[in-house]
């Protein structure tokens, strides 16, 4: 489980369009913020990333670099980029399991007769500064919930305006 403070471990990813994401070589003003998500087998993350694609102009107006991660396959995440409409949302793929537990992502098995792949991660998001030193993180156990997109901008603000600390930084 990573630690508010501590150096989150690199990536290196393909995206859906035929690039790579590699987390050191980002240069955010402020944040890098990646959101792990279920996969394409997930209606709530569906929502969550057409809503977050949506709105990927109001992080990036205030220097975060934004990009959503699955262990999904690249024909399962060609699946989301293709039906989903998460507008330039870069979508990353094929994190490992070993990837997902440095990361300190639940991890789940496929119900009977579903669509889910055999193992995949439970949502996460964290918000990494410039030198990928973590500053916030939210990790869960379910699909059920996500953080608000209107209060985590807020957060940002804040902490942008009143340099704001990590917090829970005593763990």
């Amino acid at each position: 489980m990573l630690t508010h403070g501590s150096t989150a471990p690199d990536l290196d990813l393909p995206l859906t369009i035929k690039a790579r994401f590699v987390l050191s070589d980002q240069r955010p003003e402020a944040f890098t913020m990646l959101v792990f998500y279920r996969g394409s087998h997930c209606p709530i993350c569906k929502r969550y990333l057409t809503e977050l694609g949506g709105r990927l102009d109001e992080f990036t107006g205030r220097g975060v670099n934004v990009f959503a991660v699955s262990m999904d396959s690249p024909e399962r995440a060609a699946t989301a980029h293709d039906e989903w409409d998460t507008h330039d949302l870069p979508l990353a793929h094929s994190l490992s399991e070993e990837q997902a537990r440095e990361w300190g992502l639940f991890l789940s098995q496929a119900r009977p007769d579903s669509e889910e792949p055999e193992v995949f991660s439970e949502p996460g998001l964290f918000l990494l500064k410039p030198d990928r030193s973590v500053h916030f993180e939210v990790v869960q156990s379910a699909p059920f919930t996500r953080p608000d997109l209107d209060q985590l901008l807020e957060g940002i603000d804040i902490i942008a305006e009143k340099d704001y600390p990590a917090r829970g930084t005593l763990t």
